[in-house]
């Protein structure tokens, strides 16, 4: 009876770290999912590219975008949030940027016409989707404070044991979100027509030229 009695404490006892690493885990993907799922313009692109090009071609999309979100969930986790906030200048620099490039691909996308969506496929290669996707990912003042700001915070909150399965969770919640989203698109492609395709390019464009315009309306803010 002792014997067993022991087995089983010395079992509990094995057990009973997991818990809290599970806890945080799962807590870590709960906020990355609430940070990550509102309509910006990192999923519009994503979910953009799954229409275009379909699988597997927009899994480097979902590369670029979920290497984008790690390397900011890994900078927020060291503290590189107070860096963002001490240097003079930054921010309005990445509003100025950000705005800039949101309003070219918006107005890139309004400019859609059917035989662009036939040249699209045939000019794809895997850098210019990286290059692209990294763009629409890092040049977006807000997301970046998001994902720096609010996770690096919430990881420096955690217990020491828990910060790095923490920061776990959020990197499964922008990779998995992300795989979502291209799969979600690549499935809608056979109901895409030429026509269909214009209007939902043209529709995307509107939704970045807001995003456009509210980064430059953050950075008139930030001038007067």
């Amino acid at each position: 009876m002792h014997n067993f009695s022991a087995s089983l404490n010395s079992s509990d006892a094995r057990n009973r770290p997991r818990a809290p690493m599970t806890a945080a885990y799962l807590a870590g993907l709960a906020l990355g999912l609430a940070l990550i799922v509102p309509i910006g313009a990192q999923n519009v692109f994503v979910f953009g590219q799954g229409v275009a090009l379909g699988m597997p071609r927009a899994l480097w999309a979902v590369a670029g975008a979920g290497l984008c979100d790690t390397l900011l969930i890994v900078l927020g986790a060291t503290g590189a949030s107070a860096l963002l906030d001490s240097v003079p200048g930054l921010r309005p620099a990445m509003l100025a940027a950000g705005a800039a490039f949101l309003a070219y691909l918006g107005v890139k996308s309004l400019r859609t016409r059917p035989a662009d969506i036939a040249d699209e496929a045939g000019s794809w290669s895997p850098l210019r989707t990286l290059r692209r996707t990294a763009a629409v990912s890092l040049l977006n003042p807000h997301a970046i404070l998001d994902t720096v700001g609010v996770l690096g915070a919430a990881i420096a909150a955690q217990a020491a044991a828990s910060r790095t399965v923490f920061a776990a969770g959020a990197v499964t919640a922008s990779w998995a979100w992300f795989l979502l989203l291209a799969g979600a698109a690549t499935g809608l492609r056979g109901a895409m027509t030429k026509e269909r395709r214009v209007w939902f390019d043209r529709a995307s464009g509107l939704i970045l030229l807001v995003f456009a315009a509210w980064l430059a309306y953050e950075f008139a803010r930030i001038l007067l």
